[in-house]
């Protein structure tokens, strides 16, 4: 059928990824570090990807497509979910658990961590890992309540995480002197649902202003149940 569907130039992409984890239906994948609309019956053809890429590489066209399956989304949206509580690991709903039943296979959760100490007040304004880093920073109680969090979140980043509510003073001065001192080449901010995790989302919003780069930022919402909240 004849629709709208996006289009990704690869001379003005600049491979940083923002519009694969923007792209909420899966539809674009990375593929030997390059962007690939792999599905195309997974885009929906909205373009929430467009608004996520700095460099303007990717636009609407209209051809020949297939259609949209909004059922076949959901089903891979859920198993993506299920994936994400590996080895047999219970999910976020609290079940009493029987004494008696056969024992659940234990998680074995390999530590993605690349650099220490993580926490923003602690971490120097220059060091060697911030060199060409995607840079993580979570509100602190991410890690509790999403339960993939260092496969999903951590892996291939630098992580700095606090939380805005119980740390005294602005994390705002220390992020931008970070961020203006390397060559950071991406930001991903992970809060919590609350309120108060706001604070950690300004600051970085106020930061990559004070720093003078145009820099690809996301930030991901994680629900008190455990749950990634589009």
């Amino acid at each position: 059928m004849l629709r709208r569907i996006i289009k990704i130039d690869e001379e003005k992409w600049n491979g940083c990824g923002a519009c694969a984890k923007a792209c909420h239906e899966g539809a674009i994948e990375m593929i030997n570090g390059k962007a690939r609309l792999t599905r195309e019956d997974y885009c929906d053809g909205l373009g929430d990807c467009l608004p996520a890429c700095p460099v303007d590489a990717i636009t609407f066209e209209e051809r020949e497509a297939p259609a949209y399956d909004e059922a076949a989304v959901k089903a891979a949206q859920a198993a993506k979910k299920a994936a994400s509580l590996p080895c047999g690991c219970p999910g976020t709903a609290s079940k009493a658990i029987k004494r008696e039943a056969a024992p659940v296979q234990e998680c074995a959760v390999t530590s993605q961590l690349l650099q220490w100490p993580v926490q923003i007040k602690l971490v120097p304004i220059n060091a060697p890992y911030f060199d060409n880093a995607n840079l993580l920073i979570a509100a602190d109680c991410t890690a509790y309540a999403y339960g993939n969090f260092h496969n999903e979140f951590i892996r291939n980043h630098v992580t700095l995480i606090g939380c805005p509510k119980l740390d005294e003073g602005d994390y705002c001065d220390k992020l931008t002197a970070i961020i203006a001192n390397n060559n950071i080449k991406s930001v991903t901010v992970v809060r919590m649902e609350v309120p108060c995790c706001g604070g950690i989302e300004n600051a970085v919003k106020r930061a990559l202003m004070a720093s003078g780069k145009f820099i690809p930022w996301q930030v991901v919402t994680i629900s008190t149940d455990g749950r990634i909240l589009d």
